[in-house]
Order: structure tokens, then sequence, then C-alpha cells
């Protein structure tokens, strides 16, 4: 083997060596728009001027699940409106929930807008079930996803003190089941002596004799029926008042 062969070869090996190790991208962490969606992109630009609309002492970030508390029935199992006129009307109360959205996509809307020019007590996030669904990201990527939407919200509002709630119980698949059991034990533990971010597992909510309780559910009632997935108008009605109390001492500090 020639000499300037050896030199080429030990040059490689000491460039690969040299060379940073690449990291796996992780999706669930991040910004991930949904603009292409007509429906989504005049959502965010409907809630963006009503972030424009002063004072906003509670916001709520997530998915459908929070989305629905704009909804108005008719079907008394979807009524969720006076729930959240009940608990949050008298609040300066401003509700960012997205259909559909996953970490990514919170993120995504965090770091272009949804936490800029506001300074709310107290910041609920509700985030994670989307990820468990057709996407099939895992238990350790959601938790990154998660934990990088409260620190974009701890990084733009400092002052707010976040209300991060568990991933809801669904009866969608026992991967997702055990998965959603992993997630919040690991940020349960996470945010432990956390000052500014308060876990919230409501989990047992929605559970029922050591099993979930589908009478608390919407996605059984639809035509075609679904997995429970959804907690319907009674089922978000437990899940404000369980959350009350947490809410109201950090509203009141």
């Amino acid at each position: 083997m020639s000499r300037r062969i050896i030199l080429a070869a030990l040059a490689f090996v000491w460039l690969a060596a040299a060379a940073p190790e690449q990291r796996r991208i992780v999706l669930a962490a991040t910004p991930i728009a949904r603009l292409d969606l007509p429906w989504w992109r005049a959502r965010f630009e409907k809630k963006a001027a009503e972030l424009r609309k002063a004072p906003i002492d509670l916001v709520f970030y997530g998915d459908s699940i929070t989305a629905d508390y704009e909804r108005a029935g008719p079907e008394p199992w979807r009524d969720f409106a006076p729930i959240w006129q009940h608990y949050y009307g008298t609040r300066n109360a401003i509700n960012l929930g997205f259909k559909g959205d996953t970490t990514a996509s919170l993120l995504w809307r965090i770091t272009h807008g949804e936490a800029s020019g506001i300074a709310p007590k107290v910041a609920v996030v509700l985030i994670g079930a989307n990820n468990l669904g057709r996407l099939h990201w895992s238990a350790e990527d959601t938790i990154a996803g998660i934990a990088a939407d409260v620190a974009a919200l701890r990084e733009r509002l400092p002052k707010t003190h976040i209300l991060l709630l568990g991933i809801l119980p669904s009866d969608r698949s026992a991967w997702a089941s055990a998965t959603t059991i992993i997630i919040n034990h690991a940020l349960a533990e996470r945010y432990r002596a956390a000052s500014m971010v308060t876990f919230l597992d409501l989990s047992e909510v929605f559970v029922k004799n050591g099993a979930l309780d589908r009478s608390l559910f919407l996605d059984p009632l639809l035509t075609p029926p679904e997995p429970p997935l959804h907690p319907n108008a009674e089922g978000q009605r437990r899940m404000a008042a369980a959350m009350e109390p947490t809410l109201a001492r950090l509203l009141a500090q």
C-alpha cells in the first residue's frame, strides 16, 4: 500500500473521529406549522387578534380537548360552553386549543406569537394526545415535545405559572394507554421540584372501579362510534372541577 493511500486513510479516520455526532431530529420537539389547512390558519389569525385584546390572566394551550370548551351543543353531551363560562368566564381567559395539534404544532404557535405581548397569571397546558395517535410518536419523544413547549413558555412568560396537565387516559390501543402512563409518570418526576411549573394528573377523574369510565367520553356517541378519547360535557365538567383548587391557588398567587 502506497504512503499516499495510508495517509489518506489516516486522515479520513481522524476526520470521522473529530466530526460531531449527528443527533436525531425529534419531530415532537420541532416547531411544525399547519398553515396549509385553511381552518387552522384562520383560527390562528383569529386567536392572534384575541390575544391583542388585553387583559389576559388565564390562557389555555392545547388540542381539540381544550378547543371543545367553545362548543355549545346542541346535544347535552357536547354542550361545553356553559362549563367554560362557569369556571373561566370571569377570569379574563382565552382558549388556544387547536384540533389535531401535537406538541410540535403547539411549539410552533408558542414561538410565533401565542406567548408574546401577554402576561397571564397562569397558563394551562394540555397536549400530547395526538402524538400517540396516527403519528405514533414514542414516550421519549413526546416527553421531549412537552418539555420543549413548557421551556418555550417559560422563556417568553417568565412570570406566568404553568399548570401542566397530564395526558388524559383513552381507549385507543394498549400501546397508547401504556405510553400515556409512562409519559405522565415521567412528567410528574421531571417537574416535581419546579418552582413555576405545577404538574397535575387528572387520570383518576376518568377511571371507575379500576377501568376507564367510557360514559365520560363523547367518541362512543358519534356515528359511527369511535374509541374514547375526548371527554364529553360531563367529563369536561369533572376535569374542570378537579383542576379548580390548584388553579384557584395559582391565580391567587
